[in-house]
């Protein structure tokens, strides 16, 4: 019907595949994770439904770039989930945003920079670890339909 076959023969490293092998490029690559939480917040000097305290389930999407390592990788998402809980979603998630943030107006265009700085400042202290690792993008929904974005050409040349 589909095709579906179970494989023959699993590949093995150092007799079907040789270590050397498994770094296909030295090519910058871009990988991508996405994360969500709940907060609270309100504006201020602002008129509108949104100077009264309330709530987002805010979408935060990471583009991160940089060379691979001889495994083929350039950073697990499993390593950028462990920045985001330990190092980001500690002042986010179920918090009272204008209260864990630093002193701003806790817009969705205040909050990328910020979102975008830790990640930042994250990946700069494990520098030799992952080889040129960036933030080129942090984009950041407020709502299903609307969001902000910090990119790194306007981090850094602004």
């Amino acid at each position: 019907m589909y095709g579906f076959r179970v494989v023959d023969k699993l590949q093995k490293i150092n007799k079907d595949i040789k270590a050397g092998q498994l770094k296909y490029h030295a090519k910058r690559v871009l990988v991508s994770k996405e994360f969500t939480f709940d907060a609270a917040h309100h504006l201020h000097c602002y008129e509108g439904k949104c100077k009264n305290l309330h709530g987002h389930t805010y979408r935060v999407i990471f583009g991160l770039s940089g060379f691979i390592d001889d495994r083929g990788l350039l950073i697990d998402f499993g390593d950028i989930k462990e920045i985001w809980k330990n190092e980001i979603e500690i002042f986010l998630d179920h918090k009272y945003l204008n209260e864990t943030l630093p002193l701003m107006n806790t817009t969705a265009e205040n909050m990328v920079v910020w979102i975008y700085e830790k990640m930042a400042e994250a990946l700069k202290n494990r520098q030799k670890q992952y080889d040129g690792a960036r933030v080129e993008f942090v984009r950041l929904y407020e709502t299903p339909t609307s969001y902000a974005e910090a990119k790194r050409e306007w981090m850094e040349h602004e």
